[in-house]
């Protein structure tokens, strides 16, 4: 079927924003979700909105995992999802899910490319700490650019890095930018929101949603109301304003979407 002859459900896309890192894009009759945190607590965090919809994470075609820390590969909230479906990993990630019976799995190394459906998926580079646990299994942190009617960019946890500017080739229209950690600091490995607006410079998508922030939180910190659990994506709004106008900057709470329509030739 040519672009011309798509009904107009087809042609548009939707981004759907579940908590921290976890995102639902459907795009080409495609649901792919992006490291799946479901259930209300990892370890010491505690989940503060409400808990996940599983008809977000139901009838799933692919799940990318963007690397081996706890709040972005979390094999209790894999097999929570129905099958079939199957997790793209970081190489060398597959004894952790092997472990709890997890089969269909793919494992990918940057530079490689991953097809579902109509959807061609390429495997990019990401600059983060590489290992699950200190001296515990180690593997590379990835990004993904996800290309069909609409070209979304995940690049999981990262900090900014120049060769982010090497993807505007693909003609980006959504740029899913993580602009904060889980605590107080953001941590040297994250990008913040002032990082987040200058990659939008490198990238320059059609549209930005900030994602990594107030979703999860520190045991017993939630009434004190911190300021990173909640101020952050106003903060990059500010910064993208000024460094990237051109940019639709678009603030989700987890659980809220935002629609996108095909936009090229």
């Amino acid at each position: 079927m040519s672009p011309t002859e798509k009904t107009l459900d087809q042609r548009v896309s939707t981004v759907t924003y579940l908590g921290h890192a976890s995102i639902l894009i459907e795009t080409n009759g495609v649901r792919i979700l992006t490291d799946p945190i479901l259930r209300d607590q990892i370890s010491f965090l505690r989940r503060t909105t409400p808990t996940v919809d599983k008809a977000h994470y139901s009838d799933i075609d692919m799940v990318l995992i963007s690397h081996l820390h706890y709040d972005h590969l979390d094999t209790y909230s894999l097999r929570m999802m129905d099958g079939p479906y199957k997790v793209v990993i970081p190489h060398g990630a597959a004894p952790l899910l092997e472990r709890v019976g997890i089969t269909g799995y793919q494992e990918v190394q940057i530079g490689d490319k991953v097809q579902v459906g109509s959807i061609s998926i390429d495997v990019t580079y990401a600059d983060h700490t590489r290992s699950r646990h200190p001296m515990g299994l180690t593997a590379d942190s990835l990004g993904f650019v996800i290309s069909g009617d609409i070209n979304v960019y995940y690049p999981g946890d990262t900090r900014l890095f120049p060769e982010m500017a090497s993807l505007t080739d693909l003609e980006l229209d959504v740029a899913l930018l993580p602009v904060w950690g889980w605590g107080y600091h953001r941590g040297k490995m994250h990008m913040g929101p002032k990082e987040a607006a200058q990659a939008l410079d490198l990238l320059k998508p059609r549209v930005a949603v900030p994602i990594h922030w107030g979703t999860f939180i520190p045991w017993g910190l939630k009434w004190l109301k911190p300021a990173f659990y909640y101020y952050p994506p106003i903060e990059f709004a500010g910064y993208a304003k000024k460094m990237a106008p051109q940019v639709d900057v678009r603030i989700l709470i987890p659980g809220e979407q935002v629609k996108i329509t095909e936009n090229r030739e």
